[in-house]
């Protein structure tokens, strides 16, 4: 009887086996005991994975910078990536309005081998806007020093980022109004021993090849023809003023969402293109800088 039984499991197999993939997974749904004819089971391996927190203005946030781009084109699922970028903030607002508090205590959640805190600022540090300025030569970078011992203090890796560059041009140049607030986050990351991806001088060096015009479609949307006019003379305008400059509101209804992202023509933010170009450019830079990401960063 009992070998009689085990030729007819054998059998019922063999017959499954030999069934199109629609009628095996019906005849696998009718049979309740499902684990026959599989091989045996053991448990999975524990996952070993790490954390990115990007840390900085609108240039590294959701639809107006490069960070949401290298979250799903250049990590390995493995990897939690998550992008803290908020536009209109500097070293001193970001602290201010509470957003650090946030990202110290991401830093801190267990579970990860190691947690990496990615920190670019600069582009409001620069600003005159009351709540944003600091002083670029004593202020921002001791901004910086104090954000690079707070991310060790929470058991975290600090990796410090120079600001992407603005693509505005003079003459055929670019005019790189931010190198200067670059070296100084080139001279923190020298003295406090933190790794460095310097993403203005990658970004500068590759808008410069592009030229004024060709680097307009990098935008969040397209110039108008005063706009492309003057970059094929060499020299780009003045950007205009949000209101004139951004793309109607994307309709909604009742029972959605409702959120807006504000969409413009500018020499600083970037559509999918430019955020596909600047995040291949960081994964490049942090590849080199945090050797032990390599592996689970993707060109």
């Amino acid at each position: 009887m009992m070998l009689r039984q085990v030729w007819m499991i054998a059998g019922a197999a063999a017959t499954l086996a030999l069934l199109p993939p629609t009628a095996q997974a019906q005849a696998a749904a009718a049979n309740p005991d499902s684990s026959k004819g599989r091989t045996v089971r053991t448990d999975a391996e524990k996952l070993a994975a790490d954390k990115i927190v990007l840390v900085g203005d609108s240039t590294m946030a959701p639809t107006s910078g490069w960070a949401s781009l290298f979250c799903a084109h250049h990590v390995k699922s493995s990897v939690a990536c998550l992008n803290l970028g908020r536009g209109g903030r500097s070293t001193r607002s970001y602290r201010q309005e509470g957003s650090w508090d946030i990202a110290l205590g991401e830093a801190k959640v267990p579970g990860y081998r190691r947690t990496y805190v990615l920190i670019q600022f600069a582009h409001n540090d620069q600003s005159t806007v009351a709540e944003r300025w600091t002083e670029m030569g004593s202020e921002f970078p001791a901004n910086l020093r104090r954000m690079v011992e707070e991310v060790r203090a929470a058991g975290a890796m600090p990796v410090l980022l120079t600001p992407l560059t603005r693509r505005e041009f003079v003459k055929g140049k670019l005019n790189n109004t931010l190198e200067p607030w670059s070296a100084k986050v080139r001279d923190v990351a020298t003295a406090m021993k933190v790794p460095l991806v310097d993403l203005n001088a990658a970004s500068a060096a590759a808008v410069q090849a592009m030229g004024p015009e060709a680097s307009m479609t990098l935008a969040q949307t397209a110039p108008n023809d005063t706009e492309r006019g003057a970059a094929r003379t060499g020299t780009t305008l003045k950007p205009r003023p949000a209101a004139e400059a951004r793309l109607p509101d994307v309709p909604t209804t009742a029972d959605g969402p409702r959120a807006q992202f504000q969409r413009k023509f500018d020499y600083t933010h970037v559509g999918d293109k430019g955020a596909d170009l600047f995040a291949a450019l960081v994964a490049q830079g942090l590849a080199k800088a945090v050797p032990d990401l390599r592996s689970q960063i993707a060109p």
